[in-house]
């Protein structure tokens, strides 16, 4: 059975039914119960139209849950006429349920998860396995977030950046159980770039691109942590990389910058140079000039410090550091990397360790152990 296929008509199906008078916790309850019958009968009988199907299978199960709901027999009589879908298409549906699952009252957690329902077509179980939590945990968490949206339309427009930066959670989010996040997110992202004629979304699908096509590098036996600078770059995935910098060159090509954009020209950048010696740091700290004056965000100013580092030298990437929140995450890190850079062994030492007791995941944390255990050693007799 194609499931790839499967989850790409989820929302287009969700929108049918609420587009014939379903609420939307309904519809997605219904669509949910048809995708385990799909699950359940189609290997051995597959339909010839397998959305037609799962319209038909949902709005029976959504008919019979409001008959079984007195509360609803108002509007029973309403849906019972079942009304023509209307004109909308079904690529106007899933826009709609993309800025839906990402409504900024919903939690990002949240927005993750029912995104990943409503949109990506996985179920409870599958969500749950891939944040390794327990199922009942995540059904809890997706029961909420539809209760939170209970009476918004679905036709009121969304926020595109909250989406993409949901979508970016989600890419993030790596993976985990029998579902590949970044993956997930790629494919979520590559049918919104179809969907929404911006920038910044092609800007999105290329970052994933460029970041995915170096995933078989970044760790090595046991789960390590490998630096960029030490990775293996006949491991990257070359075509990955071509795709993604062709879909940012045509996104930058409208004059129309945001930070999506400017992340993937620098990880362009990364990805184009064939050793860490040969990389544009100069190019590179314009780009986070670029980033910077379209976010002010404290973490891009901490890993501009990083670039300035490389291109002008450690005591210019200190002075860098000046104005950033010493509590950020990773600052202790970054200026380790500087001190040692410039010849400060004792204290890189300090932060080093420093920095592997505040890390946020045990590979980091290792990570930053072994680089303090290195420069300790660096400074015996």
């Amino acid at each position: 059975m194609n499931e790839p296929l499967l989850r790409e008509l989820v929302p287009a199906v969700i929108g049918v039914l609420v587009r014939r008078g379903a609420d939307f916790a309904s519809a997605e309850d219904a669509v949910q119960e048809a995708l385990i019958r799909a699950l359940d009968t189609w290997p051995a009988d597959p339909p010839r139209d397998p959305r037609a199907w799962l319209v038909a299978v949902a709005w029976r199960r959504f008919l019979d849950a409001a008959r079984a709901d007195a509360s609803r027999r108002g509007r029973e009589l309403v849906v019972e006429a079942e009304p023509p879908a209307g004109p909308a298409s079904a690529d106007d549906d899933t826009l709609r349920l993309y800025f839906l699952c990402a409504h900024p009252s919903l939690p990002p957690s949240s927005a993750v998860a029912l995104t990943l329902r409503a949109v990506g077509g996985l179920t409870t179980r599958q969500i749950a396995a891939a944040h390794l939590v327990p199922e009942a945990t995540m059904a809890q968490r997706i029961s909420r977030a539809k209760r939170r949206l209970a009476g918004v339309p679905l036709d009121r427009p969304g926020d595109l950046g909250t989406v993409l930066r949901v979508l970016y959670l989600v890419f993030n989010e790596g993976y985990g159980g029998d579902v590949d996040l970044a993956t997930e997110a790629i494919r979520l992202a590559r049918q919104l770039a179809t969907l929404a004629d911006e920038p910044e979304v092609a800007g999105l699908l290329a970052l994933m691109l460029l970041h995915h096509a170096r995933r078989a590098s970044r760790t090595g036996p046991g789960g390590r942590l490998v630096p960029l600078a030490e990775q293996d770059r006949s491991r990257w995935d070359t075509r990955m990389i071509a795709e993604g910098v062709e879909i940012l060159q045509t996104a930058l090509a409208r004059d129309r910058l945001g930070e999506y954009q400017a992340q993937a020209a620098i990880a362009a950048l990364h990805a184009d140079a064939r050793s860490a010696a040969e990389t544009d740091w100069v190019q590179i700290v314009e780009w986070y000039d670029e980033l910077l004056r379209l976010t002010g965000s404290p973490v891009v100013r901490l890993n501009r410090a990083v670039a300035v580092g490389e291109a002008d030298g450690p005591q210019a990437g200190l002075a860098a550091l000046a104005g950033v929140d010493p509590a950020l995450p990773r600052y202790a890190a970054v200026t380790a990397h500087l001190r040692e850079r410039a010849g400060d062994l004792e204290r890189a030492a300090e932060l080093y360790a420093e920095a592997s007791r505040a890390a946020a995941s045990v590979p980091e944390r290792d990570h930053l152990t072994r680089q303090a255990a290195r420069v300790r050693q660096l400074l015996r007799p």
